[in-house]
């Protein structure tokens, strides 16, 4: 059964007033340790394009969504309304696990985290099996 906002909206405006939660005890986070790779060896667009198929050239230009998971949970609403600044959700995976590469909400590949100048990237350690990647479509 799928519920309108206006139904969630209803239901969240006639629950009864909750005492904010107590204190929680903060739970100590290490500061994540990222490896530090030269921008300059990264590979260039200009050098995958050599190598690419000519008769596929008006798909090269095609904007696809990229995006990195972390990790996934699942949370009661009650645990989600309860979230606040500072709160820490845990992820089902591991610090030393490697991140999922998805485009368009389908994963393509593996990689690890790094540190660019100050910024985020993704190391590809691991791709998907092509077949896989087709399979994935049919679903």
């Amino acid at each position: 059964m799928a519920m309108s906002q206006e139904d969630i909206d209803a239901l969240l405006k006639n629950m009864p007033q909750q005492e904010p939660p107590a204190e929680e005890e903060k739970v100590p986070v290490a500061e994540p340790v990222f490896s530090e790779i030269d921008a300059s060896s990264g590979t260039t667009t200009e050098g995958i394009a050599q190598g690419l198929n000519p008769k596929l050239d008006l798909l090269y230009d095609l904007q696809l969504v990229l995006s990195i998971e972390l990790g996934r949970t699942t949370m009661m609403i009650r645990d989600i309304l309860r979230l606040g600044r500072g709160s820490v959700v845990e992820f089902d995976k591991l610090v030393s696990e490697p991140v999922d590469v998805l485009v368009n909400g389908r994963k393509i590949a593996e990689g690890e985290v790094v540190v660019i100048d100050k910024h985020f990237g993704i190391r590809i350690t691991s791709l998907v099996d092509p077949s896989d990647r087709l399979r994935s479509l049919r679903r």
